[in-house]
């Protein structure tokens, strides 16, 4: 019998040397240990410690690089999370201090990163799937856990190495699938050359792993009421189903599906994307993305969506009920009566938002106020997989959104594009939406002006003293008035209410200004202040708060708890690809238990959007919008990108879509933050931010594969214009 070592290693690693990427947690395996003693897997996987230690250690490569949503900078391991919506503000110059070093968010959004920047993302990843393949392979040697148990513990390995797979595919493209037992390094170079699959193939190859993780996992959800790290962790059958969909949505979008044949609004068809598709070969020839649309991968996808609407794990967004109780000074003000449409305002939840509180609803799934234990939530990785010192992603989120006031870095903020991405209150989209820089269906009409006042006031265009009181204080921008709830969960405007529990502070509840003459305006001294003048405020809780502005005072600040993979975006997702259809298809269920009729029906199109709109606090799209196919894909983008913003997936988004090549080029704008209060309508005029350019050029659609990758793998070929070797 062939005995391997017990040794992680990742793909340069399998391929040409020793180095071993282990974390330094403490329940971690210590292979490096197992290889020096040479021990083989038969006694590791006889040892139970052992055998959850291997396990553990496969799930511990999604920390550090392969983070979804993170502030971290080296190795540009966590700037998806910034494409056209949300910016970091304080990183806008070509060189550090020293005018020596290039600053890594600076290069991300110029496009002048090389082939070795964020090169850990690839290794740690094969690493994980290495780990996972040796468990999936060898958990049968253990004879001290019952069958069940090693079951779930196996479809757990099976799920995180497809998962692995899932995120080389979104970011890399097509890449090479590894034997399924994991590689043995004692084989020549050549023979550990793998070529990379093609993108149809790594999406089938996710899909029936996910499949066989599904049967073999024991659970469709976590335990209720348990918030352990374990837990939390955990994959589930609706976990793996849901990521299956995922890889099959982005297979079936433009980027990896060929050329749309009726051409479309966004379905781009240039001969520089056919150039890109027949660039993208491995060295004998064969294709990696498709040059051929099929409209059948859209059904496909649908179906994988539809398998987890319908699972027994019954999903639903997560709500909040109706406050009738007065506690805007805790952050939790009377509910604001969404508008009457009469339909959503005429039904209680699930079938209306009569009795729900939308904007506590959306805020607090995000701030750290609500655990992922909770029925939206189908994947949640953890803060735990998210420590960045002692403290979370999620919470230097919120720090770098803090105003400079209350001891933040004032950096994170939000283009105005995103702004005026949110509709108003009423479903309708604000005035002047887009029109500055003529993006698409950009509104004629010239932008509200005015401010908020207190009754009394002859100058009054909105009284304070309404319900929306306790969101809107005086002199604020009518631009920000009647907006709808996700608006006011997530943007930090102008004079918008934030809080301060710091016991040392005398207003609990201050307005923030941005003017030049303001504390948390412009800046010749720092680097730390909104350049559009408006903040990302998403990740901020009412009970956050910081003693003093340095990286270690994290000590006040919620824990947030980020959920890879929500009920919301499947909804979405399904609509999408329902939308798409132009003919009927039969598809069998995952299991084979049915077969589902999928086809371009209205009434499945609602089922995916009304959820997410009833819980948003907005009336559904009008009639006309359902039936415009054209119509439908730009509303059903347009509520990804208020839905998921900050999340991570607007700039896969927009690449799947291939619609970057435009979003990502369009430039900045956001408020005049140059002007000072005096001028505060100069202020609020609509102006290009230099100090944040953006690009994308056609490279930019895949990241690189690493030069030191290239040079260990001669079967291996690099994403069209980017450098084989240095």
């Amino acid at each position: 019998m062939k005995k391997y070592i017990a040794k992680s290693i990742s793909l340069a690693a399998i391929i040409g040397t020793a180095s071993v990427m282990f974390s330094s947690c403490e329940d971690t395996l210590d292979a490096d240990k197992y290889f020096d003693d040479r021990v083989t897997f038969e006694s590791v996987f006889t040892d139970v410690n052992q055998t959850n230690q291997w396990l553990s250690q496969a799930y511990s490569y999604l920390r550090g690089h392969l983070r979804e949503v993170t502030t971290k900078e080296h190795s540009g391991q966590g700037f998806h999370v910034f494409a056209d919506d949300i910016f970091w503000g304080d990183r806008d110059n070509a060189y550090d201090a020293n005018y020596s070093l290039k600053d890594a968010y600076y290069s991300f959004k110029q496009g002048d990163y090389d082939e070795n920047y964020g090169d850990a993302y690839w290794s740690q990843a094969y690493n994980g799937i290495y780990q996972a393949s040796v468990f999936i392979h060898n958990i049968y040697r253990q004879d001290k856990m019952d069958e069940e148990t090693k079951t779930d513990m196996k479809g757990q390995a099976r799920f995180v190495r497809a998962y692995y797979y899932w995120l080389l595919l979104r970011k890399y493209g097509p890449v090479p699938i590894m034997p399924d037992e994991g590689a043995d390094y004692t084989l020549s170079y050549e023979a550990l050359s793998y070529p990379r699959a093609s993108y149809e193939e790594v999406a089938e190859y996710i899909s029936s792993e996910m499949i066989q993780a599904a049967k073999e996992l024991s659970s469709w959800s976590r335990v209720s009421g348990n918030t352990s790290t374990e837990n939390i962790a955990r994959p589930t059958k609706g976990a793996a189903l849901a990521t299956r969909a995922l890889a099959y949505i982005f297979a079936a979008s433009p980027l990896a599906n060929g050329q749309h044949a009726n051409g479309g609004d966004n379905h781009i068809s240039s001969l520089a994307t056919t150039n890109f598709v027949k660039q993208l070969v491995n060295k004998d020839g064969k294709q990696l993305l498709s040059s051929t649309y099929d409209e059948a991968k859209w059904a496909r996808a649908a179906a994988a969506c539809l398998d987890v609407i319908n699972s027994p794990a019954n999903y639903e967004l997560y709500h909040a009920t109706k406050n009738e109780t007065d506690s805007k000074a805790t952050g939790y003000p009377v509910t604001i009566t969404p508008y009457q449409d009469g339909d959503f305002s005429e039904k209680a939840w699930p079938d209306g938002y009569a009795d729900i509180d939308p904007f506590i609803s959306y805020r607090d799934l995000f701030n750290g106020v609500v655990g992922l234990d909770n029925s939206e939530v189908i994947f949640g990785r953890g803060y735990s997989a998210y420590l960045d010192g002692d403290h979370s992603s999620l919470s230097a989120m919120a720090s770098h959104a803090m105003p400079s006031s209350l001891n933040g870095w004032n950096c994170h903020g939000m283009t105005q594009k995103m702004v005026d991405a949110y509709y108003m209150n009423d479903g309708t989209d604000c005035p002047g939406r887009n029109s500055e820089w003529n993006g698409e269906d950009a509104d004629p009409r010239p932008r509200t002006t005015g401010y908020s006042a207190s009754r009394g006031d002859n100058v009054t265009t909105f009284v304070v003293e309404s319900e929306y009181k306790s969101i809107i204080g005086n002199g604020v921008s009518m631009q920000y008035v009647y907006r709808e709830p996700r608006f006011y969960a997530c943007v930090g405007f102008n004079g918008a209410y934030w809080y301060d529990q710091n016991p040392n502070s005398s207003t609990k509840r201050p307005q923030i200004w941005y003017w030049r003459d303001g504390v948390d305006g412009v800046s010749n001294t720092s680097g730390y202040w909104q350049r559009s003048g408006v903040a990302f405020a998403k990740y901020l809780s009412p009970t956050d708060w910081r003693e003093r502005k340095d990286a270690g005072d994290y000590s006040h600040i919620v824990q947030k708890w980020e959920p890879a993979i929500r009920y919301a975006d499947i909804l979405l997702l399904y609509a999408e690809a329902l939308n798409e259809l132009t003919s009927t298809y039969t598809v069998p269920s995952w299991d084979g238990s049915e077969n589902y009729t999928i086809n371009r029906n209205i009434t499945e199109m609602k089922r995916g959007v009304r959820p997410v709109r009833i819980r948003a606090g907005v009336p559904d799209f009008p009639a006309d919008v359902y039936a415009d196919q054209g119509a439908f894909r730009k509303k059903i983008k347009r509520e990804r990108m208020i839905e998921f913003v900050g999340e991570g997936k607007r700039y896969y988004d927009l690449r799947r879509w291939m619609d970057a090549a435009v979003e990502e080029s369009t430039p900045i704008y956001g408020c005049n933050v140059n002007m000072p209060q005096a001028r505060k309508d100069d202020f609020h005029k609509i102006v290009p931010i230099y100090s944040l350019p953006t690009i994308f050029n056609e490279k930019m659609y895949f990241w690189p594969i690493s030069t030191t990758e290239l040079k260990r793998n001669k079967n291996l070929i690099q994403n069209p214009g980017w450098k084989y070797y240095d």
